[in-house]
Formats: structure tokens, sequence, C-alpha cells
């Protein structure tokens, strides 16, 4: 079959629209005084313009979402690099002995456990919403965010001094 046949026929109509509507190419001096020209007419009209994302505080559920994505992705980044170490041949239980009785043991024992535990109950905090739907309630989710972050963070210590 030849490629022309397989063209639809409206696509030389629109390919002939497409080339005829010329898009303005503005200098940078030019583009930057029509922002300030946008600027100062929203201004005139008292509407106000969107902050960047950074003015917002977000709120504790999606912190919470968020760390728990990102303690899913350390966890299996940490279980990819014990799997690479042991396949270049380094004795990983002994090699983590070592770190867990020196120095930095107990920081290197919370960088391990706060992910796990985080992760863990929030897989539990997720299995009570799947049983119990109507508990989704915007009060009672915010809350269980902080007492999430709360319970690991204080699991976490005790684990990572033992």
């Amino acid at each position: 079959m030849f490629s022309s046949q397989l063209k639809p026929r409206c696509f030389g109509i629109v390919q002939k629209s497409i080339q005829s509507q010329r898009i303005p190419q503005r200098s940078l001096i030019e583009t930057r005084r029509f922002i300030s020209d946008y600027i100062e007419q929203q201004e005139k009209k008292g509407r106000p313009l969107s902050p960047h994302v950074t003015a917002y505080r977000f709120p504790v559920v999606a912190i919470s979402s968020v760390t728990n994505r990102i303690t899913g992705v350390a966890l299996t980044g940490g279980l990819y690099g014990i799997g690479a170490l042991a396949l270049v041949g380094l004795d990983v239980p002994s090699f983590m002995q070592y770190i867990g009785t020196s120095s930095i043991g107990p920081m290197a024992k919370f960088v391990v456990t706060f992910p796990l535990i985080y992760h863990y109950f929030g897989a539990v905090r997720h299995t009570y919403w799947d049983l119990q739907p109507e508990s989704l309630l915007n009060k009672e989710v915010e809350m269980s965010s902080y007492i999430l972050f709360g319970a690991s963070g204080a699991v976490s210590v005790i684990a990572s001094v033992l």
C-alpha cells in the first residue's frame, strides 16, 4: 500500500490551514514588554495574578501522599542497591553489620527504618480506607496523616537506637 493511501482525505486541508497560520516571532524585549503590559492590564482590572506553586502551603494530606511515593521509590532503590552489591561479590550481611555498629549506625538505621515503617503504616491506612470507605472524611484523613508522620517517626527513632 502506498503511504499516500494511508493519509486521511482531510489531511491536505488541515496541513494548508496550519501552514496559513503564522505564529508571530517576538524578540525577548517584545516578550518582556508584552508580559509587563499584561500584568498592568490585570492590575488595572483588579485581577490578581496566580502566584507560583511555592507560594501555596501544601496540605498535610498531599505531603503524606508524596512521602509515601518517595519512601516506596527509596525502598525499591535500596533493594536494587543491596542486590547490586551482592552481585559484585560484597558480603552484604557483614557490611550491614559493620555500618550498624559504627558511629553512624543509629543514623543509618533511621535512614533504613523510616521509609520501611512509613510505607508499611501508609499501606495499613489505605487498607483501612478500602475496607471502611465511609471513614474518608477530610478531617479524618488529615488527622490520619499527622498520626502517620508521628507514629512513623517515633517508631523509627526507637528502632534506630536499639
